[in-house]
């Protein structure tokens, strides 16, 4: 995969040389049923204190819901991202619109950074998720029936 296969969904850097960047990369199992709509991504964190290079695994329903976060962003509020296989990651905006993102991997690293992103940086990432949407559609275009819950049989 190369460069220009990539997309950053999220590009937040400040005059400090601090950043983090959630680029995704593609599907990690094109084809495969089970997660033919997953996307992988590398979370790059960088500031005086961590350099991490971290996995992320983002669904369509992850997108969603970031996209909605994004629309109800303001100052107090929380925007976040995965969580449900792993690594999460939440910016909160502080009152003087600078962000306090949150990266938790439960099993590698927490880190707290603070960035202050430019003034239009939530339009900016309206457009790179629609980036996302249109480098790697969904797969499914119908979903599956429900499936039944098994109960034991009636009793005669």
């Amino acid at each position: 995969m190369t460069e220009q296969d990539t997309v950053d969904l999220i590009h937040l850097a400040d005059a400090d040389g601090d950043h983090c960047i959630v680029r995704v990369t593609g599907r990690p199992q094109p084809g495969v049923p089970t997660g033919h709509d997953l996307l992988r991504a590398d979370v790059l964190a960088h500031t005086d204190f961590v350099d991490a290079r971290l996995e992320l695994y983002l669904s369509q329903r992850d997108l969603d819901s970031w996209q909605q976060d994004l629309c109800r962003l303001a100052p107090g509020t929380d925007a976040t991202i995965g969580g449900d296989r792993g690594l999460s990651l939440a910016l909160h905006m502080q009152e003087d619109r600078s962000l306090a993102v949150t990266i938790d991997d439960p099993d590698r690293l927490s880190a707290m950074l603070w960035i202050r992103p430019p003034e239009n940086w939530t339009d900016e990432h309206h457009d790179r998720l629609e980036r996302v949407r249109q480098t790697w559609p969904s797969d499914v275009v119908e979903t599956a029936p429900m499936t039944y819950e098994w109960r034991p049989p009636r009793q005669s």
